[in-house]
């Protein structure tokens, strides 16, 4: 059975592994998957992440969870694009997220970037998610 929103289900993963303090959990790995969480790493969200092999020709992503004294370091994380309803935006209406402590990560025509990458870039596309 294939899964309708696969980048949600990663979201879910990260949110439910912070909630019970994992160090690291995996998911299925996908080139989209590991675009947005190499956007995490380079945000300082995730400590890091890596693909490991498993038989049959598939592959897992495993992503190492990042904390502050105890505390998650992600406070807030929301999918705001979903397959039932998809949210693009042009670059001019890209706002800053809680005034810039939080990020937006938007599917580009240049790729999976922040959105204060997209503004520099001069590129809207479609808002995946936010994170605090």
């Amino acid at each position: 059975m294939s899964m309708s929103d696969p980048l949600g289900d990663m979201l879910t993963r990260i949110r439910n592994g912070q909630a019970v303090q994992k160090e690291t959990i995996a998911c299925p790995w996908s080139r989209f998957r590991e675009s947005v969480c190499q956007v995490l790493q380079d945000e300082g969200f995730i400590r890091g992440y890596k693909m490991q092999d498993l038989e049959g020709n598939k592959k897992d992503l495993v992503i190492e969870l990042k904390y502050v004294e105890g505390a998650p370091v992600i406070r807030e994380l929301k999918r705001v694009s979903k397959p039932g309803r998809r949210v693009y935006t042009k670059v001019q209406d890209l706002q800053p997220f809680h005034n810039g402590l939080g990020v937006t990560v938007v599917s580009t025509p240049r790729g999976v970037m922040t959105d204060h990458s997209a503004r520099s870039a001069n590129v809207g596309g479609e808002v995946l998610c936010q994170v605090y």
